[in-house]
């Protein structure tokens, strides 16, 4: 429910900046690249507090919080009268988001290190599930009843997810002392291979770029590829989506496959085809061309996060897990953040074509990184190590 939320708006908020004023073409695309990447920037700075939050009161509450923070940004975002109260909302969006990464946190600490792939595939496979209902779901409202109606649904379904987080959720969660927690330094001290985490960590931010950089004229993109008389915002709203169709197909079954044979193999895998995809995409000339590439995206789509969220949890203690996770969420954010900047400049200064070609760059560029990472993995034996909870999947190089 919280993709489905996060989804409705993001392909069609150019197109709604569109009717808050009379903008140029790079204006417009200038604004839609702010206004995406905006939250992320936010969420980059405030995360690793709300991850030091939740390992001394629970991941829960940061559900609990972040559920209605998002729904009271979202909401309000319907009523906007002019660009700067969008971008207002949008960063108090951001202050509040963290759901999924926090939702992530908790299931890690509450499951099976050996079963940490084929639970996080899940949860992550639900994430996408509701990203690719979204965007069908959003473009059928706009077509239906406009723009600001979209965002008012969006802050209805994230209070639902407050409702249900409260009623619904359950974890097994022992406060730590304050006395005990670790500074920022002491819990990078305590890491058992810092370089693999830091490695992981760059794969999340390359990642995210690659990922948000087509956002802001993506919408844009495909009015351009459409005949006159389309029907745009469907369209734009299939396309946002279709990566999360083959993701909901595969990403519980690819989350297993790194269970057997090493989530870092999976990802790599995932790498190679993210880059191998976003070439053709220059050289697109249909919308329904760049449905289909979009569709095989969604299988590196399926393996990345939850590869490197298995490879975080393996090698972090249980007690830092949280922060861990945060400081990959800001990671994350940051990525987020520069993605739709760097593809609204080359959008605006070149052509949208142009976005998909500097993306091919950047996924090129995570795999050189991630194959520098993976090095630094060893196969350990399980067997030998009686404490499961704490085993973690490589063993530390000297």
């Amino acid at each position: 429910m919280t993709g489905v939320g996060l989804s409705l708006v993001t392909p069609f908020l150019p197109l709604y900046i569109e009717t808050l004023g009379d903008f140029s073409k790079s204006t417009l695309t200038f604004w839609s690249g702010l206004t995406i990447a905006v939250p992320f920037l936010v969420s980059t700075i405030v995360s690793p507090l709300w991850g030091r939050l939740a390992d001394r009161s629970g991941r829960k509450p940061m559900l609990l919080r972040a559920a209605i923070g998002m729904a009271v940004a979202m909401l309000l975002t319907g009523f906007v009268t002019n660009i700067y109260q969008l971008l207002i909302l949008r960063i108090i969006f951001g202050l509040f988001s963290g759901f999924i990464s926090n939702a992530t946190a908790l299931i890690a600490t509450q499951v099976p290190k050996e079963e940490s792939g084929r639970v996080l595939g899940t949860l992550n496979t639900a994430g996408i599930g509701g990203v690719l209902l979204g965007p069908i779901f959003g473009g059928a409202v706009v077509s239906l009843i406009g723009y600001a109606h979209v965002f008012i649904i969006t802050g209805a379904i994230l209070g639902l997810v407050f409702l249900l987080s409260i009623w619904r959720v359950r974890e097994n969660f022992t406060p730590i002392p304050k006395a005990e927690m670790q500074s920022g330094r002491q819990v990078i001290q305590s890491l058992k291979n810092p370089r693999l985490i830091l490695g992981a960590i760059m794969i999340t931010t390359i990642f995210a770029l690659t990922m948000n950089s087509i956002n802001p004229i993506l919408s844009l993109f495909v009015r351009e590829l459409v005949p006159a008389g389309g029907n745009i915002e469907l369209l734009a709203g299939l396309t946002a989506a279709a990566p999360g169709l083959t993701t909901i197909l595969l990403g519980s079954r690819l989350g297993a496959l790194g269970d057997r044979i090493g989530s870092h193999k999976v990802l790599m895998g995932g790498l190679v085809l993210s880059a191998v995809l976003f070439l053709p995409m220059f050289f697109v000339t249909q919308v329904w061309q760049l449905i289909g590439l979009r569709l095989f995206l969604g299988i590196a789509n399926a393996v990345m996060l939850p590869s490197v969220q298995t490879m975080l949890t393996l090698n972090s203690p249980i007690h830092s897990l949280s922060r861990v996770f945060a400081y990959n969420q800001s990671a994350q954010s940051l990525g987020s953040v520069l993605g739709p900047l760097v593809g609204s400049a080359i959008g605006g200064i070149l052509d949208y074509r142009y976005v998909f070609l500097a993306t091919f760059v950047f996924a090129a560029i995570n795999f050189v990184v991630a194959a520098m990472t993976s090095r630094r993995l060893q196969p350990v034996d399980k067997a030998s190590n009686a404490d499961k909870t704490d085993d973690p999947e490589v063993a530390q190089k000297p």
